[in-house]
């Protein structure tokens, strides 16, 4: 029973679509019909400026650290339940069951892509993570530009983080399922924009688009 809570509550809380209603609340506007279409942070800017859009990050970070600590102090001794509880965080984010809605005669799931709940569920497992993610991420998505790459980055830099702290016995072992598993659930969640940076039209951002501006300028 206790290892269902976890799951459930997990999922359902990593569900909670925090960028819907920030949207909502301060442009009126329903985010899945916004740009990309997704709940979270980076359409959140879009669709309503930095501060929904910084808001958005946060709480999508917050829900998953709840979900993994709510993990961790039912089944503390139990580090694959953790990993469960992380992984469901970013499932729930990115396939929210509060909007599920019907769509040309088929019912379909929204949210996120899952970057946020990726470095929330890292930081509930160990939180000097949010020291090393958020600052990888960052410097990928403005050196080069690519805030699809910046969230691939996170799942990746969690694989290592995870893995070297098990070799060293600094932490479970078994915590590097959980860099595994989110870098999955993100590949899958970028599968467009994969296929964009393939094809090398996938919308740049940060210091790159800063001298595409300034030589279209000049031209």
């Amino acid at each position: 029973m206790q290892l269902l809570l976890v799951a459930l509550g997990a999922y359902l809380l990593g569900s909670f679509p925090t960028g819907y209603l920030i949207v909502r609340w301060t442009t009126g506007q329903d985010v899945r019909d916004q740009h990309s279409g997704r709940s979270g942070g980076t359409n959140a800017l879009r669709a309503a400026g930095f501060w929904a859009g910084l808001l958005t990050a946060v709480t999508d970070m917050a829900k998953a650290v709840l979900a993994v600590g709510l993990a961790r102090w039912l089944v503390a001794d139990q580090p694959l339940a953790h990993v469960v509880a992380g992984l469901l965080a970013i499932l729930g984010h990115n396939y929210s069951i509060f909007l599920l809605r019907r769509e040309a005669a088929r019912w379909r799931f929204s949210g996120g892509a899952g970057g946020a709940p990726t470095v929330g569920a890292a930081v509930g497992l160990w939180w000097p993570s949010l020291l090393i993610l958020v600052p990888a991420g960052a410097a990928v998505l403005w050196v080069i530009g690519y805030a699809s790459l910046a969230t691939l980055t996170v799942g990746v830099v969690a694989i290592v983080l995870f893995l070297w702290r098990g070799l060293l016995g600094a932490g479970p072992l078994e915590y590097t399922l959980f860099g595994l598993g989110a870098a999955g659930l993100l590949a899958w969640s970028l599968r467009p924009n994969i296929g964009r940076l393939l094809a090398g039209t996938e919308r740049v951002v940060g210091l790159r688009a800063r001298r595409r501006s300034r030589s279209g300028a000049e031209d």
